[in-house]
């Protein structure tokens, strides 16, 4: 609990940081760091509710399959160990 705790404390100093940051000001960089959260745990909720949807769970088996099926470029140019010195 206390990583967690840790971590949406950091959340918040960052999201303040960056905002007032980028605008200069305290009021809405306040504002973002409040509202930003609130927006981010309704959009989990949505995406938790939806993510073992069966069009959902067919389209990321899709992907899987494309991923898998579709060799890296670096891998075919290069070969393993491509860009390593000799005995290094």
């Amino acid at each position: 609990m206390a990583k967690t705790a840790t971590f949406g404390v950091m959340h918040v100093i960052t999201a303040f940081t960056v905002t007032y940051a980028m605008t200069g000001s305290m009021a809405v960089a306040g504002v973002v760091t409040f509202v930003e959260p609130i927006v981010n745990t309704v959009m989990h909720y949505f995406f938790d509710k939806y993510w073992d949807h069966p069009r959902v769970e067919a389209a990321r088996q899709a992907i899987a399959r494309t991923v898998r099926s579709t060799p890296s470029t670096s891998m075919q140019r290069e070969g393993p160990g491509a860009g390593h010195a000799a005995g290094a």
